[in-house]
């Protein structure tokens, strides 16, 4: 059975939804909060399967609190639960499962539900221990891609770029994209390798070729194939410390 936590300023929107979930007999509604501060203690605790999360709570935004939830290990799956339908893009940028609307149709939580447990049992059946993936697997990084399992090589891969909810994953040859959030795939990278220059990208060091200034103390890196990535001012201090300039 999953196990899910609700984020909602609304009370009645809390127990609608746990009413529909507990209908389904597929989740176990572990807790719920109204605000960011205690849902993120409760939820480091708790580690629920998923996080429903409403958008607009009270002075704060599940969007922030999605970013937050990024950090969190094991990190659950967001299923923003709103009235809203406008923060429909600016959810997936953030690496959303999944997106309903209010008021709840117990239909459309089947279909989450069911999307998310079919994941599941991919990874749980066809996958390696998490550990093998990302030391002992002959160096291999296995990709979901539309229910087939793409086993790739680290060496191979250029950059990774979360962008619409998904995330792209550029190699030599190809490109994938995934439902996977950027912070997982981070995990199962080769440390000494890959570095973050930008909250949506993660490069191969190995495949950049130029570094270029850009405005506002930023950079551009011009990686082999030619593409360019951008080196936000986050993360400037950690690329000059890795490239020794």
């Amino acid at each position: 059975m999953l196990t899910a936590y609700i984020v909602d300023d609304e009370p009645l929107a809390r127990d609608e939804l746990k009413y529909l979930l507990h209908r389904t007999k597929k989740v176990k509604v572990l807790g719920d909060s109204d605000n960011m501060e205690e849902a993120i203690a409760d939820i480091i605790i708790l580690k629920p399967d998923l996080v429903f999360l409403d958008i607009e709570l009270d002075e704060e935004s599940g969007l922030d609190l999605a970013k937050q939830l990024e950090n969190v290990d094991p990190t659950p799956a967001i299923i923003f639960a709103t009235a809203y339908d406008e923060y429909a893009l600016q959810a997936f940028e953030a690496n959303t499962f999944d997106y309903i609307l209010k008021p709840f149709d117990e239909k459309r939580i089947e279909k989450t539900l069911d999307k998310f447990m079919n994941l599941q049992k991919i990874v749980k059946e066809e996958m390696p221990p998490a550990n093998e993936l990302t030391t002992d697997y002959n160096g291999r990084f296995p990709i979901i891609v539309d229910d087939r399992i793409v086993l790739l090589t680290q060496d191979e891969i250029i950059y990774l770029e979360t962008s619409d909810g998904k995330v792209k994953i550029k190699t030599i040859n190809h490109e994938y994209k995934v439902d996977e959030t950027l912070v997982s795939l981070e995990k199962k990278l080769h440390s000494k390798k890959f570095l973050r220059v930008h909250r949506s990208f993660i490069v191969n060091m190995e495949y950049i070729a130029e570094i270029q200034p850009w405005f506002n103390s930023t950079y551009n890196l011009v990686m082999k194939d030619q593409s360019k990535v951008p080196v936000s001012r986050t993360y400037v201090k950690d690329l000059k410390n890795h490239i020794g300039f």
